[in-house]
């Protein structure tokens, strides 16, 4: 395998890359109104040569590389959020910026960047004769991942029989490779009470005194320790394999968490007691924990069993930008593939081939990045909650832009990583099917 002429390649197709990530970045693509993003994507995988481009009913594009018996995916969401305030740009998030070594607008690291490689990476495949019988490709520009992480992969594999043998996700990694991510669930708790007139309060039951305890509960819940004399168990005990089977990956991911997001409350006026109270809850979940574990271990706190509560998971159900509504809970699992799985592995040699054991990158990144090992994890959440933490088809990441950009103002990402993640894409399936 000639990998240098692989890193020439992706080298070459850099000006081509900048262009094609500037196009998109014009286009503004919030959930639930990505059609421009997936139209100008269908049409590049169409111009590069792709040998079947599709887009399905939930608005999701696919584009096939190759007729072999193997499929390997490569994912990239081309929703992204919302510019913010505008005073915090220092240019225009929509027109983009650009200078020798980076590219400014809002979804360059999050996440169109990694579409952009992998339909490069695609057509180097092309180019340089390594599609065979073993392996064809299908890169994914998919919907709706900023608003419900995974619902896009629920649909193509359960509606559309799309099984790839494995998954690559183009999130952001920081020039490494990401192994899995903690998990997530929404969570609201809603408790009652009696209204009655301001003026004599002992004659209600005021709901939000009732939620003033159990916030405090779940505060415990996140802050504590988890030494015996605490009533309340910290999250913390999941890093303990005397409270967790799972707690190597555990320790891994790191801990989980659980914080109040919103508040909601009914009165009949500003002059009564209120008569209900609700909260949402952000749970972030380590490994060994389910969305049952953690439903329950709110139902369990002290003053939760005291009150008249229900604690309940959200739904989503919000139409895609074609209209298709695919309802689903907010619950985003948390996976991890093993360090020793025969898609870590070839994932890591298709790097080291070609760039050698350590993160690399620009040179304001490379302090940063150099500390860090070359196989981590996300601290957000991506589309393989559904790939691999609902669906167990094993996924990976390794794509162009950093973590930190997330949906901050004045975002960038990197030619450089534009380069390095297309050339990675190419060689990977050649190593995997070795």
């Amino acid at each position: 395998m000639d990998v240098a002429a692989i890193k020439q390649a992706a080298q070459n197709y850099e000006k081509d890359m900048t262009k094609f990530l500037r196009e998109l970045i014009v286009i503004p693509g919030e959930s639930c109104g990505e059609k421009g993003h997936i139209d100008r994507i269908a049409q590049e995988m169409k111009a590069v040569g792709f040998d079947e481009v599709v887009i399905d009913k939930m608005g999701n594009v696919l584009g096939y590389m190759g007729t072999g018996s193997t499929l390997i995916g490569y994912d990239a969401h081309i929703d992204t959020v919302g510019i913010g305030n505008i005073d915090n740009w220092t240019f225009d998030p929509y027109k983009g910026m650009e200078d020798d070594t980076t590219i400014g607008g809002r979804g360059t690291s999050d996440q169109l960047g990694g579409i952009v490689s992998a339909v490069y990476g695609a057509k180097i495949m092309k180019d340089m004769g390594l599609l065979n019988d073993k392996y064809k490709v299908v890169v994914t520009g998919t919907v709706q991942e900023e608003d419900c992480d995974g619902l896009c992969w629920e649909y193509i594999i359960k509606e559309s029989n799309v099984k790839p043998e494995f998954v690559v996700s183009t999130e952001p990694t920081d020039g490494g490779i990401y192994r899995g991510q903690r998990g997530r669930m929404e969570i609201r708790v809603d408790v009652k009470g009696i209204s009655c007139h301001g003026s004599a309060p002992e004659r209600g039951d005021n709901a939000i005194y009732k939620m003033a305890d159990i916030l405090q509960d779940i505060r415990s819940l996140n802050e504590n320790d988890a030494s015996d004399s605490n009533e309340i168990k910290g999250l913390v005990k999941m890093l303990d394999e005397k409270y967790n089977p799972q707690w190597q990956e555990a320790n891994f991911l790191g801990r989980g968490t659980v914080t109040v997001s919103e508040i909601f409350y009914t009165s009949p006026s500003r002059c009564a007691v209120a008569d209900s109270c609700s909260i949402s809850l952000d749970r972030r979940m380590t490994a060994g924990e389910t969305w049952e574990s953690c439903l329950e271990e709110i139902r369990n706190l002290p003053n939760v069993k005291k009150y008249d509560v229900v604690v309940s998971m959200y739904n989503y159900d919000r139409p895609s930008y074609t209209g298709l509504v695919y309802p689903i809970e907010c619950y985003f699992p948390t996976w991890v593939i093993p360090k020793e799985h025969k898609v870590t592995k070839a994932l890591e040699e298709a790097y080291t081939s070609l760039y050698g054991d350590k993160r690399i990158g620009p040179d304001v990144t490379l302090a940063m990045r150099e500390a860090r090992p070359l196989t981590d994890k996300w601290t957000f959440s991506t589309n393989g909650v559904s790939i691999m933490g609902r669906n167990e088809i094993p996924c990976i990441g390794f794509g162009p832009g950093a973590e930190a950009q997330a949906h901050a103002p004045n975002e960038i990402t990197w030619k450089q990583d534009l380069v390095t993640c297309a050339a990675v894409y190419a060689l990977l399936p050649t190593m995997y099917c070795k």
